[in-house]
């Protein structure tokens, strides 16, 4: 277990919550929890005594019962829990553990092996065990953007987000660790890294990055700590990590999900998303929080446009769909991730799609990124503005964009590893009514959506586009020459359309995704056409074992 001391504190009502909440945090700063399939880390059998809750003694299911609820840990109807006594020592655990400190053994409640909950009408997601990116707030713990700044954000409310998971019967049991302010405040900022959290480790390889700002929410999915996780993404920030640890991430299209009480970025790029071990997974949670939010002025067609996307799959949607290969980026990816690529494009054809190739790209594709850019950094300010002033100042004294930066300024522990270049260039923006923003964002959008993604699709009479979603995980070492290859993020990010990744095969060991891209809206048949190929190729792969970090590494 990670040392705690840098974690937020509790406060107060939120307490017992919170003490879950710092549990699931620091599983993956360390990236070294137990999980149900990682048998290593669990003590001997000679040295456990395990029983089914359901077959214990009514006042012994009771008791547990109580005691898991006053730690924050309520136990869902309906779920198998298993209730095992373990020596201190044996390893960490997933669940919250139960009885004195001082106590030689203790109680510790895990999902039985083999444990599947059963969906409830009305209900998607009952007993399904989530935990939330903590950039997302919930009422029972603290929101920090993994930012020292905001270690005392604890406004008592629910994102709309949240409110849709837990009255589709989400277990939320804490919040996941990313890359602090969801990797804007510098360009060397590091995946995975925050100064309330530390550092989120890949579970493939330590040394490697666990990628995009829901790196956390994607290492929780991939050692089996949850089954689903909600991250967030502007560009990359959900299919990135979950590409190089191995899982599905599903960004919809910007405007089907609320964004409000999220710790924002863009509100021309920003959505939150799931990140789940099936594309199934990923629909039942696309089902529960998709929808339209009054404080989301983007949200106001999601009624509308929303679908039982669970229903909608079809493990049959590839027989005749043509698909287009974005050529054009493959150049960029390594040798290895092209070669699973056309392994995959074999498979594609197998189940009876038509492969297009799309040789060229988008006009004006490369100026693309710069426009982003200005959009980014020009609605940073004003939306974190915006947020900032929704806080409870008592408790989040760094009411603008400029008191983080002085913040940051003066706590030499954020700015340890790298800087604030981007927020202040942020700073230095002229507002939403400025000529080069607005031109910024109309070209940009174009560019990528309608005169991008759009006409590559009419074009080529395709239903979806795809690509490797990246090239397998770089080192976090800056002095050597393995650094990303390759990326289908941007097109969808920018254009704010939907994308999908799910798990290809490896390269030199490490997992990489294939990307399915689909135009505004088209999300129902993006998470079909993704489900389909995983329903033919089953390519996802738990990590090896579970991953024990160096102490030289802050393990």
């Amino acid at each position: 277990m990670a040392d705690l001391s840098g974690l937020p504190r509790s406060h107060g009502r939120f307490a017992g919550t919170r003490r879950a909440g710092l549990i699931a945090a620091a599983a993956l700063v360390a990236a070294s929890i137990w999980a149900p399939q990682a048998q290593a880390q669990a003590a001997p059998d000679s040295q456990r005594n395990c029983r089914i809750l359901s077959e214990m003694p009514a006042a012994d299911q009771a008791d547990f019962r109580r005691r898991a609820a006053e730690s924050g840990r309520p136990i869902p109807d309906g779920a198998e829990i298993e209730v095992c006594r373990e020596p201190i020592g044996q390893g960490a655990s997933l669940a919250e553990m139960l009885g004195p400190a001082d106590a030689p053994y203790r109680s510790v409640i895990r999902w039985a092996p083999g444990t599947h909950f059963q969906v409830g009408d009305g209900e998607v997601l009952r007993g399904f065990p989530m935990l939330v990116k903590d950039n997302i707030e919930t009422a029972d713990m603290p929101t920090t953007a993994g930012s020292l700044a905001l270690i005392d954000n604890a406004p008592g409310r629910d994102a709309p987000v949240v409110t849709r998971l837990r009255e589709a019967g989400a277990v939320i049991g804490g919040k996941a660790n990313l890359s602090e302010w969801a990797n804007i405040r510098s360009p060397n900022s590091i995946s995975g890294w925050s100064a309330v959290g530390g550092q989120t480790r890949n579970p493939w390889d330590p040394e490697r990055t666990p990628c995009g700002s829901s790196s956390g929410s994607a290492v929780a999915v991939a050692i089996g700590l949850v089954r689903g996780t909600l991250g967030t993404e502007t560009d990359g920030s959900i299919t990135c990590p979950a590409s190089v640890n191995g899982v599905v991430g599903f960004k919809p299209t910007v405007g089907l999900v609320s964004r409000t009480h999220i710790v924002p970025i863009s509100h021309s790029q920003d959505t939150a998303g799931p990140i789940t071990r099936t594309v199934a997974d990923a629909a039942a949670i696309m089902t529960a929080i998709a929808g339209s939010d009054p404080l989301d002025p983007a949200t106001v067609e999601a009624d509308a446009r929303k679908v039982d996307y669970r229903a909608a799959l079809d493990a049959n949607s590839l027989q005749g769909a043509r698909l287009g290969v974005m050529r054009f980026l493959i150049a960029n990816y390594s040798a290895e991730a092209q070669a699973e690529f056309e392994r995959a494009l074999v498979n594609l054809r197998a189940a009876g799609a038509e492969i297009v190739e799309i040789t060229e790209p988008p006009a004006d594709f490369r100026q693309i990124g710069g426009w982003e850019l200005t959009v980014l950094l020009t609605e940073l300010k004003h939306d974190l503005n915006l947020y900032l002033a929704s806080t409870d100042p008592t408790q989040v004294r760094t009411r603008t964009l400029a008191d983080v930066i002085a913040f940051n300024a003066a706590e030499p522990r954020e700015t340890v590893l790298f800087g604030q270049e981007l927020f202040e260039r942020a700073e230095a923006t002229g507002g939403l009514d400025d000529p080069a923003y607005v031109e910024a964002r109309e070209r940009s959008f174009r560019a990528s959506g309608p005169e991008g993604i759009d006409r590559m699709m009419a074009d080529n009479r395709v239903v979806a586009l795809i690509a490797p979603t990246t090239s397998r995980a770089w080192t976090n070492d800056r002095e050597d020459d393995d650094n990303a290859q390759g990326s289908a993020s941007r097109l969808a990010a920018v254009a704010g359309y939907p994308h999908l990744t799910v798990p290809m095969g490896f390269d030199r060991g490490m997992p990489v995704g294939i990307s399915f891209i689909g135009g505004k809206w088209d999300d129902a048949r993006v998470l079909s056409l993704g489900h389909a190929y995983e329903q033919r190729t089953h390519e996802r792969r738990p990590p090896p074992a579970p991953v024990q970090p160096s102490p030289a590494n802050g393990g």
